[in-house]
């Protein structure tokens, strides 16, 4: 399985913005998908992920509420809408997968995207 991640840019703090994870593969539909981001001088972490079937999600508590989750495996693909959107989320944006469940440790994932970068500005 490949990750390519895409839709990240540059939005006004309030603003919404959809990002996309397009995996290759096909054993895309018996992976787990997690959202991370990294902002400049900070660790990578977790925002959130959701299992194969999509009735498991996860979200971190700085995101619950704003953020989406979804997945489309008809299209390989993996979305995070993002709501209400703060200067706090300006970061880069990665999709990683797994097997089976949803973790939410950088070292539990092997598999990678790009990253995508959003900016929120105030």
């Amino acid at each position: 399985v490949q990750l390519q991640a895409s839709g990240g840019g540059l939005v006004q703090a309030g603003a919404s913005r959809r990002l996309s994870c397009l995996a290759s593969g096909r054993a895309f539909n018996s992976y787990s998908v997690a959202w991370f981001r990294q902002a400049p001088g900070k660790a990578r972490e977790f925002v959130g992920g959701l299992t194969w079937s999509g009735t498991t999600i996860y979200y971190a508590d700085s995101v619950k509420g704003r953020f989406t989750i979804s997945r489309d495996n008809a299209k390989n693909t993996v979305y995070l809408q993002m709501n209400s959107l703060i200067p706090e989320d300006t970061a880069v944006y990665y999709c990683a997968a797994r097997p089976v469940a949803v973790r939410s440790l950088v070292s539990e994932y092997q598999l990678w995207g790009q990253g995508t970068q959003v900016t929120v500005s105030s």
